[in-house]
């Protein structure tokens, strides 16, 4: 039977029944958005400001839309932390499938946008509407993290409205998430968000 991701999986204890992922209880599983944290250039800082005062400039005038948040927001910060270089490929739009019991039951779904590095992912799962909390698009983020073909080595998320950004990493059955970073503080938390990409990028590279 096919079903569509986004209205199969709708919260966390649907993931759980469906791949037995869980929370880990370890403060070790994820660190990379806490620890050794590269620092940011001063162009690095100067561009993510221009980001956050284009993006607040535009939200005063209009309501912005998936594809105008990926223009303004996501796309730079993918820029800037080097996810379109190589060694990463980058997809869009790309269906991922998956098969339980033994082929009975397939979701399928579409990634907004796909960064691939070998066997090693970093997804960005958007929210379809910046007024809706990010919470509702961690459980699709963490299904389609599960479409990882190598369980064993470590996968890692991003979900945004365009207005919060939150991370998540995924082993085996195990799962994490980071806090909520915002646009909204007058401190631009773009820098945190960078980081943590850039982090991510690396730990990636050298696996």
């Amino acid at each position: 039977m096919i079903q569509a991701i986004s209205k199969q999986i709708n919260n966390l204890n649907q993931v759980r029944e469906k791949f037995g992922l869980q929370r880990t209880q370890s403060d070790q599983f994820f660190t990379e958005w806490m620890e050794n944290l590269p620092e940011l250039s001063s162009a690095e800082k100067e561009r993510l400001d221009q980001i956050k005062q284009r993006y607040e400039y535009q939200r005063s005038n209009n309501r912005l839309l998936e594809e105008t948040i990926k223009l303004l927001v996501v796309s730079p910060l993918l820029d800037l932390a080097g996810f379109y270089e190589p060694p990463f490929q980058l997809s869009t739009e790309t269906p991922v499938s998956f098969e339980l019991e033994e082929g009975q039951e397939i979701l399928q779904g579409q990634l907004d946008i796909l960064v691939l590095q070998q066997q090693f992912w970093v997804l960005v799962v958007e929210a379809k509407h910046t007024k809706i909390e990010i919470e509702v698009g961690i459980p699709q983020m963490l299904t389609y993290m599960m479409g990882n073909p190598s369980p064993e080595r470590p996968v890692f998320g991003l979900v945004t409205n365009g207005v919060s950004f939150a991370f998540a990493k995924t082993r085996q059955q195990e799962y994490d998430l980071s806090r909520v970073y915002s646009l909204l503080p007058r401190r631009n938390e773009l820098y945190e968000v960078l980081q943590i990409l850039k982090t991510i990028g690396l730990t990636i590279q050298s696996r």
